[in-house]
């Protein structure tokens, strides 16, 4: 019902301006018949501006109501394991909303599923830039680098992820691992003791 409302009241504005552009047009015409071919011109743009600004304003109104429907969609596409019809929507949602941070967090589950790890990376780099608190963004990230190899990059990642949420076990166990691959065996083993004391399941 909001959708209708809000349509409805932009409709009555429109109809609202071309009435004024009619008797414009008109007025203009019955003063000097020279006048006709300008002012079906001016009354033409005037039209065209109308119809663009009528596109805008439901585009706008159902923007919010569109993206919600294509980011159920690639949710439910993702769980299926269909990675490449998740992103298209995922793609759309964000063309809808710039600021989704959920659809770029998804969109990157779905690129590091499909083994494209540069643009997983650039999905949380965007993640982390519209909410510099999301600390699983960070822990994403930071595996998607261990997995690319740079490990120091995922330990940054790593550091970031557990002052954020310092209680998270996994978060110390996946920096250990990283630590275990650059060889510093002794804050390897600090952190895997960290995860172990918070979560058992990590001894």
């Amino acid at each position: 019902m909001g959708i209708i409302t809000a349509m409805t009241a932009r409709l009555k504005s429109v109809i609202a301006l071309l009435v004024a552009v009619t008797v414009v047009a008109t007025a203009a015409c019955a003063g000097d018949p020279a006048s006709d071919i300008d002012a079906t011109i001016e009354a033409g743009i005037a039209a065209t501006m109308v119809g663009v600004a009528i596109e805008k304003g439901v585009k706008a109104t159902m923007a919010p109501s569109l993206a919600k429907e294509h980011f159920n969609r690639g949710f439910t596409y993702g769980k299926l394991g269909e990675y490449e019809k998740a992103i298209q929507e995922y793609d759309k949602v964000i063309q809808l909303n710039p600021a989704h941070t959920f659809a770029y967090f998804n969109r990157g589950h779905a690129y590091y599923s499909l083994g494209q790890h540069q643009r997983t990376i650039q999905d949380f780099d965007k993640v982390i830039q519209l909410n510099p608190k999301n600390e699983k963004a960070y822990s994403n990230r930071g595996y998607t680098y261990f997995r690319l190899g740079q490990y120091q990059r995922a330990i940054q990642d790593y550091d970031e992820a557990i002052q954020l949420d310092p209680n998270r076990a996994f978060f110390y166990d996946s920096r250990s691992i990283a630590y275990r691959k650059l060889g510093q065996d002794a804050k390897a083993d600090a952190d895997k003791a960290k995860a172990c004391s918070l979560d058992s399941q990590y001894c």
